[in-house]
């Protein structure tokens, strides 16, 4: 039981609770007690593609967590929230709204590297205490802004707003981010709107990749359930390998991968950088290759006692 159980996490659900059911499943399969973490929070109003690392598996949830995500979201203009979703209080309004041609002349502006400043409503520590604790105890939250990257911004639909507020205007719009680490998307919206002369919140945020996983291979909690009822969880699982899909592999022999299991350097000519080094159909470790050519050093940055 060393793999990934791709989750397609659904609305209300936080990612520890995700983590909990897993854990739950695999008891009830009969797998017993078993290593289990995400390799990557997803808001409580948020659905989509939640990566859960089993056993061995969560010694690459970090690296998860520093992977490229993809996402979907709706922005509602002409209202702002505290928490810039659908669970805040209005804190702001505007009736103006903007067109679709002011949408798509925006998205360049807010593609590529950017500032943000993270929402106050967000797990980042200030002083040792979460960002939404305080803003919750209705205490002012400054939030220093940060450097992300938005690889692509694009239109996936929009919605008229009403004669009253003239037929040119959008209610919404639902775009479809690409983005680095650390990227919000609630302050992404937010961002937008403002720039757009009006204010907004999001509505919808769905994860539709993150890293290597898609929504082609999650899956939801009924079948997470029925599978563990039926003892058929080991067959929902992704190999541990499958995390690490886009490094190259460096085949080892069972002497190097013994060399490698007590934390000894090798010797070798791959290229630099990280490499998955497996003796047959056995992930050894995730190493890491330096130095001079013809021979560099082979070290272990990921062991996996499999």
């Amino acid at each position: 039981m060393h793999g990934w159980i791709i989750l397609d996490k659904p609305h209300g659900l936080g990612s520890t609770q995700a983590v909990s059911a897993v854990k739950r499943a695999l008891r009830v399969s009969g797998a017993g007690k078993w290593k289990v973490g995400h390799g990557g929070t997803l808001d409580p109003l948020a659905t989509g593609v939640l990566p859960i690392a089993v056993g061995e598996a969560t010694k690459l949830a970090g690296r998860m967590l520093d992977s490229d995500k993809i996402y979907d979201f709706t922005v509602r203009f002409g209202v702002q929230t505290d928490t810039l979703d659908l669970e805040g209080k209005e804190i702001a309004a505007s009736d103006h709204r903007p067109t679709l041609a002011e949408v798509e002349a925006i998205l360049p502006r807010f593609t590529g590297p950017i500032e943000q400043a993270p929402p106050a409503y967000s797990a980042i520590l200030i002083d040792g205490r979460r960002a939404y604790d305080l803003a919750r105890k209705g205490e002012d939250v400054e939030m220093k802004t940060r450097a992300v990257t938005i690889h692509a911004l694009a239109i996936k639909g929009q919605e008229a707003e009403g004669p009253e507020i003239g037929t040119r205007g959008l209610a919404s719009v639902t775009l479809r981010a690409h983005v680095s680490k650390g990227t919000y998307i609630r302050s992404l919206a937010r961002d937008i709107a403002l720039a757009l002369g009006t204010v907004g919140h999001v509505t919808m945020l769905r994860r539709v990749k993150a890293g290597p996983f898609t929504l082609e291979s999650a899956i939801s909690l009924d079948k997470l359930d029925e599978a563990a009822r039926g003892g058929g969880i080991a067959q929902l699982m992704l190999p541990l390998t499958a995390g690490l899909d886009d490094i190259p592999a460096l085949a080892v022999s069972p002497d190097e991968a013994l060399a490698l299991r007590q934390g000894k350097v090798l010797v070798g000519k791959p290229h630099t950088g990280l490499m998955l080094a497996m003796e047959g159909a056995t992930p050894v470790a995730l190493v890491e290759a330096s130095g001079p050519e013809p021979l560099r050093e082979i070290r272990v940055v990921r062991g996996f006692n499999l």
